[in-house]
């Protein structure tokens, strides 16, 4: 019978001597935690390295408006948008109210001084004037009455010194003729008295009625006086209700085009309004708006010029106007010599006020990055033209076409010109190209 080998009653030998442990060799749990950690950190430097940083942005070169700095000669000037008027505009307003019954020109006719417009009717007014003059002439009337009266008593009281002087006199010679019979005795004591008497109440009589005669005149001639002022007061009153009553004919105050005349027949107008007005022919002026940022730089006489028809007019500043509305004051400008052709009121015209003769300078473009930076820093591009870092710059004076760079910026360096909105805030940006 045969016996299984290995079995435990055989007595063979195992064969588990033979084999042996095989170790393993592993990364050390150390160097697996400061590879971890390596790899950690690469990550973390690689995304901060690509992450976009929160003071920068990326963006891609062509929405931006590029410009370099360059030397020239700046143009102080600043652009204006001036508003052709007449030079001389006279008002037309209904002096008296009443209702229209007449319309002797149109809305636009050149009319001549004193030319009648249209004719009022108004009931009221004419017969109060005609109770007015009525009144008036009463009055005028009662002082010529008086004035008579006066006269009167005047001549009156020339007869009586008259006959005063004519008795005296003859007084006078009764007396001389008595005074030497008198004194040899061929006329009586009685009658000599009697006749020095007479003599001398005739002397008296004569003096009084001089005296009564003087107070007369000087009372007479304050009185005749205060009659005049009055007839003169009275007959201005007259003729001021006469110039009402006349009022009603409406007339052209001066020659001129006559405008805003809208009137209708049969219309009721106040006291006072305002129907029209009259246009100097051939004389315009100009009216612009000025930023307040130049009041302190703008003068009476200061010079500009206009462009009109292809061709450039000379004009200058006759009047500024200080109050400023919706941050700006307003100019009158006056051509110097002739004016352009055909001008129309309410049309614009491109104006260069001139502030400042040409001065050579650094000059960049002026763009729209101004409004949001106010000119106190700007977007300068690097060399390579990858990226660009925001510069602190003192900018001056500007115009339409350049700003005047006073410091901070270089000839040759390139700056962004193009509005700054959405990355004003940004330090850096990042420029890209499109593939």
């Amino acid at each position: 019978m045969l016996r299984r080998e290995g079995g435990p009653e055989s007595g063979a030998v195992s064969g588990s001597g033979m084999d042996r442990v095989v170790e393993r060799r592993g990364i050390p749990m150390k160097v697996k935690i400061a590879g971890g950690a390596a790899a950690l950190l690469l990550l973390l430097l690689a995304f901060w390295w690509f992450a976009p940083r929160s003071g920068s942005q990326t963006i891609e070169a062509s929405r931006l408006t590029l410009s370099e700095v360059r030397k020239g000669n700046f143009d102080d000037f600043i652009p204006l948008r001036a508003r052709v008027t007449p030079l001389l505009t006279v008002y037309i307003d209904a002096v008296e109210g009443g209702r229209v019954e007449k319309m002797l020109v149109e809305d636009g006719a050149s009319v001549v001084q004193g030319q009648p417009i249209a004719v009022l009717s108004n009931a009221d007014l004419q017969l109060s004037t005609l109770a007015r003059q009525t009144e008036v002439e009463q009055q005028i009337n009662n002082m010529r009455s008086q004035e008579l009266a006066l006269s009167q008593t005047r001549l009156s009281n020339e007869r009586a010194i008259l006959d005063a002087e004519l008795a005296l006199q003859k007084a006078q010679r009764q007396y001389d003729r008595e005074k030497p019979l008198a004194e040899r005795g061929f006329v009586s004591a009685k009658q000599f008295a009697d006749t020095t008497d007479e003599l001398a109440f005739q002397r008296r009589r004569l003096a009084a009625l001089r005296r009564s005669q003087s107070n007369d005149e000087r009372l007479q001639g304050s009185q005749l006086s205060q009659q005049q002022q009055a007839a003169s007061s009275m007959q201005s009153g007259l003729a001021l209700a006469r110039a009402n009553l006349d009022a009603l004919s409406l007339k052209a105050p001066v020659s001129g085009t006559l405008s805003g005349f809208n009137i209708q027949i049969g219309q009721s107008l106040q006291r006072g309004e305002r129907i029209g007005q009259i246009d100097s022919p051939g004389r315009n002026k100009l009216i612009a708006g000025v930023d307040e940022f130049y009041l302190g730089r703008v003068a009476i006489g200061q010079k500009a010029e206009v462009e009109a028809g292809g061709k450039r007019y000379e004009v200058k500043v006759t009047k500024i106007y200080p109050q400023v509305q919706n941050g700006q004051f307003q100019i009158d400008l006056q051509f110097v010599g002739a004016e352009p052709a055909d001008l129309q009121r309410g049309q614009t015209l491109q104006t260069k006020l001139i502030l400042g003769d040409p001065t050579p300078a650094r000059l960049i473009p002026n763009g729209a990055f101004y409004n949001e930076t106010g000119g106190a820093w700007v977007f300068v591009i690097a060399p390579d033209g990858r990226s660009a870092v925001k510069r602190q710059v003192r900018l001056g004076r500007r115009n339409s076409d350049f700003i005047e760079v006073l410091d901070g910026l270089d000839p040759g360096e390139r700056v962004i010109t193009s509005p700054y909105t959405g990355f004003a805030d940004k330090d850096r940006l990042d420029l890209t190209r499109a593939n």
